[in-house]
């Protein structure tokens, strides 16, 4: 039975047996004990993107009083939800948003903490996940804007859109239209800006869904 510690593109946190590029935290938020979340969503401000083995290392998954850790089908799905590359073990697509996202706005590039307050505020209202207004075309978001269309969500990428399932992503399409941005606005900026995300392997080949195995244990994740 998987662990519910995989995050969709709504934000919401699901057990599925899906296996994704990407791991991440928004703090503790589990009981070890049970190794159940608990009635909170984050503990933290900082929700980060990281990888699934740094310099080897690997996590016994909600084994500890430690940061909960959550998985990403990839880095589209991960901005989506709110998240931004870690700055310990992603440094350098951590260095490359921060620039973006200063790029975007015309200001200086920010602390960590202030472009989490900023994206704090941009992915949630009320202890929810924030759907935004699309303010021009489809066509003129960037790669790896990802939008709603009830209660389905597609990952734009070349002019085409990827629907986000359980087993990876659909095969492309055309989309004429959506209710909302679930990518937070900042993060569309950065992503206009030059920032480009990881994609799936299943969006580039369009075929079959290929779980990807980010090298942790299958009995743990």
């Amino acid at each position: 039975m998987p662990l519910q510690n995989r995050v969709t593109p709504f934000g919401e946190i699901v057990a599925l047996p899906q296996r994704g590029l990407f791991t991440g935290n928004r703090g503790i938020i589990h009981d070890p004990a049970t190794k159940t979340l608990l009635t909170k969503r984050w503990s933290s401000k900082a929700w980060l993107i990281c990888v699934c083995e740094y310099k080897g290392r690997r996590r016994a998954v909600m084994g500890g009083r430690s940061w909960t850790e959550l998985f990403f089908l990839d880095e589209a799905v991960a901005l989506a939800a709110g998240h931004r590359p870690c700055f310990f073990c992603r440094r350098e697509a951590a260095e490359g948003f921060r620039a973006s996202w200063a790029a975007a706005r015309g200001e200086a590039p920010p602390l960590a903490g202030v472009m989490d307050a900023v994206l704090h505020a941009e992915r949630v209202a009320r202890r929810r996940k924030r759907v935004h207004p699309i303010a021009g075309p489809l066509a003129a978001l960037p790669d790896g804007a990802v939008v709603a269309r009830g209660t389905e969500a597609f990952t734009l990428r070349g002019g085409l859109a990827y629907r986000w399932t359980v087993e990876g992503y659909a095969a492309p399409q055309h989309l004429a239209s959506a209710d909302g941005l679930l990518t937070p606005p900042s993060t569309v900026g950065a992503l206009s800006a030059g920032y480009k995300p990881v994609f799936h392997p299943t969006l580039e080949n369009c075929g079959p869904a290929a779980i990807v195995d980010c090298g942790l244990p299958e009995v743990e994740a």
